[in-house]
């Protein structure tokens, strides 16, 4: 397995993958659509706006007049919807911008699927459906954190198919083509230690140390140490779980809360069952 300590390379994809939200209008006229370039030409007008406001949401509604199968403006008209919580209209819009532009847009509606409705089932379907569809990287998420096979994995996790979700990690992080992103040998990591495979569990949180390490990595070392017995590695680990997290050097996403992330109170209620164990 690489060694995955040079994120650069990560955050220019990135990068240039968030550059690629704003349409280039040229494209389409060498496609010789010159509806949809018309459509692009108008939606220009709303970056100028912040998302949520009324200016920015009618631009895109003339360019969807314009062109009613231009899936940028359907696309950045969700974006508002789901932020707010009006899910309701996201779907719609959403569905549209899958509708029109399937390649483009819907992994992000498996990555959304997954991150703010915990649709797991729903994530996992969309997300094989551009694997199904594509021949090359698949991409990463909307923030870039995780990588969409890692969003897959992370989804049959949380369905209960811990071996499946390993075995799909451990292919994605073996394909010397893709880049390890910042989170993806925690939660390797995690899910060797709910199957109780701790030498290899303690070996992916270490190298989660070694790149970013993160209070949440700290906590499951410390359970793998209980788990075999090791009351000083626990302790040692434990009390750096609580050192870090003081310092806010945790797991921390907009929006929703990240899977294996770790509170204060479960730390220092390991701490607490040590103790007592210990009398």
């Amino acid at each position: 397995m690489r060694k995955s300590t040079n994120f650069i390379i990560l955050w220019i994809i990135i990068f240039v993958q968030n550059i690629s939200t704003a349409q280039n209008c040229n494209v389409f006229l060498y496609q010789k659509d010159t509806l949809q370039y018309e459509a692009c030409l108008i939606a220009e007008d709303a970056y100028q706006y912040y998302q949520y406001s009324r200016e920015y949401q009618e631009i895109l509604d003339k360019a969807i007049e314009k062109c009613p199968h231009f899936s940028y403006a359907y696309l950045n008209k969700s974006t508002a919807y789901l932020k707010s919580g009006d899910f309701i209209t996201w779907k719609y819009l959403i569905d549209k911008a899958v509708e029109y532009n399937f390649r483009e847009n819907i992994g992000y509606r498996g990555w959304c699927k997954f991150q703010f409705f915990r649709d797991y089932q729903g994530a996992i379907d969309d997300i094989e459906s551009l694997e199904a569809a594509s021949k090359g990287n698949i991409g990463y998420s909307a923030g870039g954190q995780y990588h969409l096979k890692v969003a897959k994995a992370l989804c049959y996790k949380q369905l209960g198919d811990v071996h499946k979700a390993i075995t799909i990690m451990e292919e994605y992080m073996v394909d010397t083509t893709l880049q390890v992103s910042v989170f993806d040998h925690f939660h390797l990591g995690v899910m060797y230690l709910e199957i109780a495979d701790y030498d290899n569990a303690i070996t992916q949180l270490n190298l989660q140390s070694a790149q970013n390490d993160l209070a949440e990595n700290q906590y499951y070392l410390a359970l793998c140490y209980q788990k075999m017995g090791n009351d000083t590695l626990f302790n040692e680990h434990i009390a750096k779980a609580k050192e870090m997290y003081l310092r806010n050097q945790k797991m921390v996403f907009h929006y929703t809360e990240p899977i294996d992330r770790v509170y204060l109170k479960e730390i220092e209620s390991a701490m607490e069952v040590q103790k007592d164990d210990n009398k």
